[in-house]
């Protein structure tokens, strides 16, 4: 599963709403609602958390994943090693990082592409990626009807 940064993941583009969600991975295995109300999906298959913010007219703006088939710039990241893959993302030109630890989990943060890979024990076991803000502070929506 291809991760475009700052636009989604797969198929998926910040900015759907649930319908368009549905209409390409059918019904959620699970929903709720955390803790700001926002609408959570579940989607087991492709192992991911897909996030609607409820003072965002409920579009998509968050993507968690823990699937091996995730790439970003064609680069495998669950499951490898966090210093591995951010060696590799070097490589292409992604080198902004901020580093925050609790408990067993390491997060290494990069604000420009609004992505976070979550490592336990040296390796990488989840990537969250959000949509990105423009020049005025807002949303950039990248889902167009």
């Amino acid at each position: 599963m291809k991760v475009n940064l700052k636009n989604g993941v797969d198929k998926l583009v910040f900015g759907m709403k649930q319908d368009d969600v549905v209409a390409l991975y059918g019904k959620a295995d699970k929903s709720f609602k955390d803790e700001d109300d926002n609408v959570v999906l579940l989607y087991n298959a492709q192992k991911l958390r897909l996030t609607f913010y409820v003072e965002e007219d409920l579009k998509l703006g968050y993507i968690v994943g823990s699937s091996e088939d995730l790439e970003v710039l064609d680069i495998k990241v669950i499951g490898r090693s966090v210093a591995d893959v951010k060696k590799d993302f070097a490589s292409k030109g992604l080198t902004k990082w901020t580093e925050e630890g609790f408990d067993t989990f390491e997060n290494s943060f990069n604000e420009e592409n609004w992505m976070i890979l979550q490592g336990e024990f040296g390796d990488v076991i989840k990537l969250e990626v959000g949509a990105v803000f423009n020049d005025k502070d807002e949303f950039d929506w990248k889902f167009k009807k």
